[in-house]
Order: C-alpha cells, then sequence, then structure tokens
C-alpha cells in the first residue's frame, strides 16, 4: 500500500502538466514536498469551467470510527467506492513525482522494513488515477491500486512490493479517466509499464 509520495515541482509547474486552471486559491505553494495520509495534495478535476487544479486532504474517512483514514482504493467495486468511481465527475488526477513502498520483508541489520522509491524517469511529473469526495471537513482524495500482469517479480515496483502498484497513467489517458463510463476507465487499472519505471 502506498502511503508516501514526492511532489518536487511548484505549482505552476503541475498546472501546465495536467492542463488544469489555477485560478481558485492565492499564489501558495505546499508547506512541504511530500504527501503523507490526511495531508493536502494538489489534484485536477473537472470543474464547470473545464479541468481545475485543487487541493484536498489524501485520504477517505473510513466507515468505522477510530480507524485511519482509507487512502488506496483496491475493490473497485465496493459499496464505499463505487458512487466514487462511477461519476467522472469525481475522479481526478493526483500528480507525484515518485512514490514510496515499503519491503515485504525486515531489513537483516536494522530489522526495519525498508522504504524504496519509484518515480517514471521520462516524466518530471507523473499522475495517480485518483477520484476524491466531499465530506464534513472538506474535499478528499484518495487513488487507485491495482495487481501486475503476470509474475509481480518482473515488475519493478512488484519485486519489492507484490501486493500492489499504484494506478499511474499514461498522459495521453487523463482525458479518459476524467470524463468516460466506468466500463471504459476500468481498463487503465492496470500497473505501469515497469520499462518505463525506475527504483531511485
Amino acid at each position: 500500500m502506498c502511503n508516501l509520495y514526492r511532489l518536487n515541482a511548484r505549482r505552476s509547474e503541475i498546472a501546465a502538466y495536467l492542463r488544469a486552471n489555477d485560478d481558485a486559491f492565492s499564489a501558495v505553494e505546499m508547506e512541504k514536498d511530500y504527501v503523507s495520509p490526511s495531508r493536502e495534495g494538489w489534484v485536477a478535476r473537472n470543474g464547470d469551467a473545464g479541468r481545475v487544479l485543487d487541493r484536498m486532504h489524501w485520504g477517505f474517512p473510513h466507515w468505522q470510527a477510530g480507524q485511519k483514514d482509507v487512502v488506496n482504493v483496491r475493490n473497485y467495486t465496493s459499496s464505499f467506492w463505487r458512487s466514487a468511481i462511477t461519476n467522472p465527475d469525481r475522479r481526478c488526477l493526483v500528480p507525484f513525482t515518485s512514490f514510496q513502498e515499503w519491503s515485504v520483508e525486515p531489513d537483516p541489520v536494522t530489522k526495519k522494513k525498508r522504504p524504496y522509491w519509484f518515480s517514471v524517469p521520462s516524466r518530471p511529473i507523473a499522475a495517480f488515477a485518483g477520484i476524491w469526495r466531499p465530506t464534513e471537513t472538506g474535499p478528499r482524495f484518495a487513488f487507485l491500486t491495482c495487481g501486475y500482469d503476470g509474475d509481480p517479480a518482473n515488475h519493478v515496483v512488484g519485486a519489492i512490493h507484490p501486493k500492489a502498484c499504484p494506478v499511474v497513467l499514461h498522459d495521453e489517458d487523463f482525458d479518459r479517466w476524467l470524463s468516460a463510463p466506468l466500463d471504459d476507465v476500468l481498463g487503465l487499472a492496470c500497473a505501469y509499464p515497469s520499462q518505463l519505471m525506475a527504483l531511485d
């Protein structure tokens, strides 16, 4: 499960990459260059005047009181996610520059799991397939994860974290993710080609 990602880019660069209008806020940058659960991150979503850049907190409130926010979407048919993922207006792009996954086994020396960082070298900024929802405390987002086609060990992320990988979109699929019917966009929920990713 991905629970940390970096966004080492200026707001203007993010808006340009996502082809989003950026006129909803004052000229403030994010406080940190990383996003962790419950922190604010940038997303791009469809608005009344086209695609807009927005700030939201990462993680949908858990359905059980006292539990941590849910940050990754794996079961697309779950009623918890279904209303957001079905509605194109509740889909979003979540920009990142790299993301972290933990090793399955602890390091033999430190006895702790090791963090590994992954990026898309051909893209200074890339984007996860996200969904969002309004809540009593403001809008919240999460992003999709998926399994691997074939042997996870043959995938750059799967070799470290075989359970799931964040869904990274190709640039040409942004419009499709934000507007197409559910049956069409579910085809995008697959592991990004291993040869286009790097272990940093």
